[in-house]
């Protein structure tokens, strides 16, 4: 348990260093990092990712959309649904985030050789199959 708290510590800590210099937090990147990897996706569906309610939502995805990171547009095809994408320099910020935290993989992947690769992967699936297995008896 020690090894995956400072393990997840040491994923982390360079991005939220980026995002505390804009005033966010990790509960930002958990939403622009859902936003890349599903553009267009609705505020429905990001919740349902995220797990939250729409009031924990809430705050923090008006605050990218106030500093302009994150835009929020109307579907053509209902007008009560809510599209989310990024601006340019969401993106951007998105990007440099993913990044840093590639560059971290990458070096640990190289250090601990590719059976270990795909341990660490087989365990991360396995976590992720158990959240979604007990999301669908919520």
């Amino acid at each position: 348990m020690e090894a995956f708290f400072f393990g997840y510590q040491a994923f982390t800590a360079k991005p939220d260093e980026m995002l505390a210099r804009r005033g966010l937090s990790r509960v930002h990147h958990r939403i622009l990092f859902f936003i890349a990897r599903y553009p267009g996706l609705s505020v429905k569906e990001l919740l349902g990712y995220l797990g939250v309610s729409k009031q924990a939502l809430s705050t923090p995805l008006r605050q990218l959309v106030e500093m302009r990171l994150v835009q929020s547009v109307t579907a053509e095809d209902d007008k009560r649904k809510r599209l989310l994408g990024f601006t340019a320099e969401g993106a951007k910020l998105e990007q440099a985030l993913r990044r840093e935290q590639a560059r971290i993989l990458q070096r640990v992947f190289a250090e601990t050789g590719e059976q270990a690769v795909e341990g660490w992967l087989a365990v991360n699936r396995a976590l992720s199959a158990g959240r979604l297995a007990g999301g669908e008896e919520d």
